[in-house]
Protein backbone atom coordinates (compact mmCIF):
# COMPACT_ATOMS: atom_id res chain seq x y z
CA UNK A 1 0.00 0.00 0.00
CA UNK A 2 1.20 3.48 -0.92
CA UNK A 3 -0.22 6.86 0.07
CA UNK A 4 -0.68 9.74 -2.38
CA UNK A 5 -1.96 13.29 -1.96
CA UNK A 6 -3.38 16.10 -4.07
CA UNK A 7 -5.64 18.89 -2.83
CA UNK A 8 -7.80 21.80 -3.95
CA UNK A 9 -9.30 20.11 -7.01
CA UNK A 10 -11.98 22.83 -7.21
CA UNK A 11 -14.31 20.74 -9.35
CA UNK A 12 -17.26 22.61 -10.85
CA UNK A 13 -20.22 21.19 -8.93
CA UNK A 14 -23.61 22.20 -10.27
CA UNK A 15 -22.34 25.64 -11.31
CA UNK A 16 -19.90 24.32 -13.93
CA UNK A 17 -17.37 26.93 -12.89
CA UNK A 18 -14.34 26.89 -15.23
CA UNK A 19 -10.97 26.98 -13.49
CA UNK A 20 -8.97 28.35 -16.41
CA UNK A 21 -10.24 31.82 -15.47
CA UNK A 22 -7.41 31.58 -12.92
CA UNK A 23 -4.82 30.93 -15.61
CA UNK A 24 -4.24 28.79 -18.68
CA UNK A 25 -2.40 26.22 -16.56
CA UNK A 26 -5.78 25.23 -15.05
CA UNK A 27 -7.26 24.24 -18.42
CA UNK A 28 -8.57 20.65 -18.34
CA UNK A 29 -6.88 20.27 -14.95
CA UNK A 30 -9.01 17.38 -13.69
CA UNK A 31 -8.46 15.39 -16.86
CA UNK A 32 -4.71 15.82 -16.41
CA UNK A 33 -4.93 14.89 -12.74
CA UNK A 34 -7.01 11.83 -13.60
CA UNK A 35 -4.51 10.65 -16.19
CA UNK A 36 -1.65 10.93 -13.70
CA UNK A 37 -3.79 9.31 -10.97
CA UNK A 38 -4.56 6.25 -13.10
CA UNK A 39 -0.92 5.90 -14.03
CA UNK A 40 0.31 5.94 -10.41
CA UNK A 41 -2.37 4.64 -8.07
CA UNK A 42 -3.19 0.98 -7.42
CA UNK A 43 -6.50 -0.18 -5.97
CA UNK A 44 -4.87 -0.95 -2.60
CA UNK A 45 -3.43 2.59 -2.32
CA UNK A 46 -4.80 5.59 -0.41
CA UNK A 47 -5.25 9.03 -1.97
CA UNK A 48 -5.74 12.06 0.31
CA UNK A 49 -7.55 15.23 -0.80
CA UNK A 50 -7.22 17.93 1.89
CA UNK A 51 -10.12 20.20 1.02
CA UNK A 52 -11.59 22.55 -1.58
CA UNK A 53 -12.94 19.63 -3.54
CA UNK A 54 -15.97 21.17 -5.25
CA UNK A 55 -17.49 24.58 -5.89
CA UNK A 56 -20.96 23.08 -5.30
CA UNK A 57 -23.22 24.67 -2.72
CA UNK A 58 -25.39 21.62 -2.02
CA UNK A 59 -24.36 18.05 -1.24
CA UNK A 60 -26.51 16.85 -4.13
CA UNK A 61 -24.42 18.84 -6.61
CA UNK A 62 -21.15 17.99 -4.88
CA UNK A 63 -21.92 14.29 -5.22
CA UNK A 64 -21.53 14.66 -8.99
CA UNK A 65 -17.91 15.62 -8.41
CA UNK A 66 -17.32 13.09 -5.64
CA UNK A 67 -18.54 10.28 -7.88
CA UNK A 68 -16.21 11.41 -10.65
CA UNK A 69 -13.31 11.22 -8.23
CA UNK A 70 -14.46 7.86 -6.87
CA UNK A 71 -14.22 6.33 -10.35
CA UNK A 72 -10.45 6.63 -9.98
CA UNK A 73 -8.48 3.83 -8.26
CA UNK A 74 -7.67 3.64 -4.58
CA UNK A 75 -9.32 4.41 -1.26
CA UNK A 76 -9.90 8.15 -1.20
CA UNK A 77 -9.89 10.34 1.91
CA UNK A 78 -11.44 13.79 1.78
CA UNK A 79 -11.28 16.74 4.19
CA UNK A 80 -13.36 19.92 4.30
CA UNK A 81 -11.85 23.09 2.84
CA UNK A 82 -12.95 26.70 3.15
CA UNK A 83 -14.81 26.55 -0.19
CA UNK A 84 -16.63 23.28 0.50
CA UNK A 85 -19.92 24.92 1.45
CA UNK A 86 -21.81 21.72 0.59
CA UNK A 87 -20.14 19.92 3.53
CA UNK A 88 -22.59 20.38 6.42
CA UNK A 89 -23.87 17.22 8.07
CA UNK A 90 -21.01 14.73 8.43
CA UNK A 91 -23.46 11.86 9.03
CA UNK A 92 -25.38 12.65 5.85
CA UNK A 93 -22.17 13.02 3.87
CA UNK A 94 -20.76 9.70 5.05
CA UNK A 95 -24.02 7.95 4.21
CA UNK A 96 -23.89 9.41 0.69
CA UNK A 97 -20.24 8.75 -0.18
CA UNK A 98 -19.16 6.14 -2.71
CA UNK A 99 -17.84 2.97 -1.01
CA UNK A 100 -14.17 3.73 -1.77
CA UNK A 101 -14.26 7.18 -0.16
CA UNK A 102 -14.08 8.33 3.47
CA UNK A 103 -14.59 11.76 5.04
CA UNK A 104 -12.17 12.90 7.74
CA UNK A 105 -13.40 15.49 10.23
CA UNK A 106 -11.59 15.88 13.55
CA UNK A 107 -11.12 12.11 13.85
CA UNK A 108 -8.88 9.40 12.38
CA UNK A 109 -8.97 6.24 10.26
CA UNK A 110 -6.62 3.26 10.26
CA UNK A 111 -5.61 1.22 7.21
CA UNK A 112 -3.17 -1.52 8.11
CA UNK A 113 -0.31 0.27 9.87
CA UNK A 114 -1.17 3.66 8.41
CA UNK A 115 -3.41 6.12 10.28
CA UNK A 116 -4.90 9.21 8.66
CA UNK A 117 -5.81 12.05 11.03
CA UNK A 118 -6.54 15.76 10.74
CA UNK A 119 -8.82 18.76 10.75
CA UNK A 120 -9.52 21.72 8.48
CA UNK A 121 -7.40 24.26 10.38
CA UNK A 122 -7.78 28.03 10.13
CA UNK A 123 -5.95 31.28 9.53
CA UNK A 124 -3.18 31.68 12.11
CA UNK A 125 -3.81 34.84 14.20
CA UNK A 126 -1.38 37.70 13.56
CA UNK A 127 -0.12 38.63 17.04
CA UNK A 128 -1.96 40.75 19.56
CA UNK A 129 -3.87 42.64 16.87
CA UNK A 130 -5.62 39.51 15.57
CA UNK A 131 -9.34 39.65 14.95
CA UNK A 132 -11.35 38.08 17.80
CA UNK A 133 -13.32 35.86 15.41
CA UNK A 134 -10.12 34.55 13.82
CA UNK A 135 -8.68 33.75 17.25
CA UNK A 136 -11.87 31.97 18.34
CA UNK A 137 -12.03 29.71 15.27
CA UNK A 138 -8.28 29.10 15.35
CA UNK A 139 -8.45 27.90 18.98
CA UNK A 140 -11.40 25.68 18.12
CA UNK A 141 -9.48 24.09 15.25
CA UNK A 142 -6.43 23.51 17.45
CA UNK A 143 -8.71 21.65 19.87
CA UNK A 144 -10.16 19.63 17.02
CA UNK A 145 -6.68 18.60 15.90
CA UNK A 146 -6.05 17.47 19.47
CA UNK A 147 -9.19 15.31 19.33
CA UNK A 148 -8.04 13.81 16.03
CA UNK A 149 -4.58 12.97 17.37
CA UNK A 150 -6.13 11.40 20.49
CA UNK A 151 -8.21 9.19 18.22
CA UNK A 152 -5.13 8.29 16.18
CA UNK A 153 -3.38 7.14 19.37
CA UNK A 154 -6.40 5.02 20.28
CA UNK A 155 -6.40 3.38 16.84
CA UNK A 156 -2.67 2.67 17.03
CA UNK A 157 -3.13 0.88 20.35
CA UNK A 158 0.61 0.59 20.87
CA UNK A 159 1.32 -0.79 17.39
CA UNK A 160 4.12 0.64 15.24
CA UNK A 161 1.94 2.81 12.98
CA UNK A 162 2.65 5.74 10.71
CA UNK A 163 0.25 8.63 11.28
CA UNK A 164 -0.22 11.12 8.45
CA UNK A 165 -2.01 14.36 9.30
CA UNK A 166 -3.86 16.31 6.64
CA UNK A 167 -5.17 19.82 7.03
CA UNK A 168 -6.61 22.32 4.60
CA UNK A 169 -5.12 25.55 5.94
CA UNK A 170 -1.34 25.74 6.42
CA UNK A 171 -0.53 24.82 10.04
CA UNK A 172 2.66 26.89 9.85
CA UNK A 173 3.75 30.03 7.99
CA UNK A 174 6.99 31.87 7.34
CA UNK A 175 6.02 34.28 10.13
CA UNK A 176 5.58 31.45 12.66
CA UNK A 177 8.65 29.36 11.80
CA UNK A 178 10.44 30.41 14.99
CA UNK A 179 7.49 30.73 17.36
CA UNK A 180 5.42 27.80 16.17
CA UNK A 181 1.63 27.55 16.33
CA UNK A 182 -0.92 25.58 18.31
CA UNK A 183 -1.03 23.13 15.41
CA UNK A 184 2.72 22.61 15.14
CA UNK A 185 3.07 22.10 18.90
CA UNK A 186 0.48 19.32 18.83
CA UNK A 187 2.08 17.65 15.81
CA UNK A 188 5.55 17.82 17.36
CA UNK A 189 4.44 16.52 20.74
CA UNK A 190 2.49 13.66 19.13
CA UNK A 191 5.56 12.56 17.18
CA UNK A 192 3.88 13.06 13.81
CA UNK A 193 6.31 12.65 10.92
CA UNK A 194 4.24 13.97 8.02
CA UNK A 195 1.65 16.74 7.63
CA UNK A 196 0.14 17.68 4.28
CA UNK A 197 -1.94 20.77 3.60
CA UNK A 198 -3.45 22.77 0.74
CA UNK A 199 -5.24 26.13 0.39
CA UNK A 200 -2.34 28.06 -1.19
CA UNK A 201 -2.36 28.99 -4.87
CA UNK A 202 -0.56 31.28 -7.27
CA UNK A 203 2.08 33.53 -5.73
CA UNK A 204 1.28 32.19 -2.26
CA UNK A 205 2.83 28.85 -3.20
CA UNK A 206 6.27 30.43 -3.05
CA UNK A 207 5.77 31.38 0.60
CA UNK A 208 4.67 27.95 1.78
CA UNK A 209 6.71 26.29 4.51
CA UNK A 210 7.83 22.90 3.27
CA UNK A 211 10.37 20.52 4.72
CA UNK A 212 11.32 19.46 8.23
CA UNK A 213 10.40 21.64 11.20
CA UNK A 214 10.80 20.27 14.74
CA UNK A 215 10.74 16.70 13.47
CA UNK A 216 7.60 17.12 11.36
CA UNK A 217 7.79 17.19 7.57
CA UNK A 218 5.34 19.63 5.95
CA UNK A 219 4.19 19.39 2.33
CA UNK A 220 1.95 21.72 0.34
CA UNK A 221 -0.19 19.55 -1.94
CA UNK A 222 -2.62 21.96 -3.62
CA UNK A 223 -2.91 20.64 -7.17
CA UNK A 224 -1.37 23.64 -8.91
CA UNK A 225 1.56 23.59 -6.48
CA UNK A 226 2.14 19.97 -7.58
CA UNK A 227 1.82 20.72 -11.29
CA UNK A 228 -1.49 18.77 -11.28
CA UNK A 229 0.27 15.49 -10.46
CA UNK A 230 -0.16 13.39 -7.33
CA UNK A 231 2.60 13.42 -4.71
CA UNK A 232 3.54 10.23 -2.94
CA UNK A 233 3.59 10.58 0.85
CA UNK A 234 6.57 8.59 2.16
CA UNK A 235 5.87 6.08 4.90
CA UNK A 236 8.24 5.27 7.72
CA UNK A 237 11.40 7.27 8.38
CA UNK A 238 12.79 7.57 4.88
CA UNK A 239 12.43 11.33 4.83
CA UNK A 240 15.17 13.89 4.18
CA UNK A 241 15.96 15.27 7.65
CA UNK A 242 17.28 18.60 6.42
CA UNK A 243 15.91 21.91 7.64
CA UNK A 244 12.84 23.76 6.36
CA UNK A 245 12.60 24.67 2.72
CA UNK A 246 10.91 28.08 2.30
Amino acid sequence: MRVWAIGDLHLPGGDKKPMDIFGAHWKNHFERISEDWRRKVAEEDIVLIPGDISWAITLENALEDLRRIAQLPGTIGILKGNHDFWWNSLTQLRMSLPPNMFALQNDAFRFGNVIIAGTRGWTIPAGSQADDKVVKIYKREVQRLSFSLDRARELAGGDDCTTIVMMHYPPITQETLKTGTGFTELLRDAGIRECIYGHLHGNSIGYAVQGMVDGVHYDLVSCDALGFELMEVPLGTGRDMSGPVP
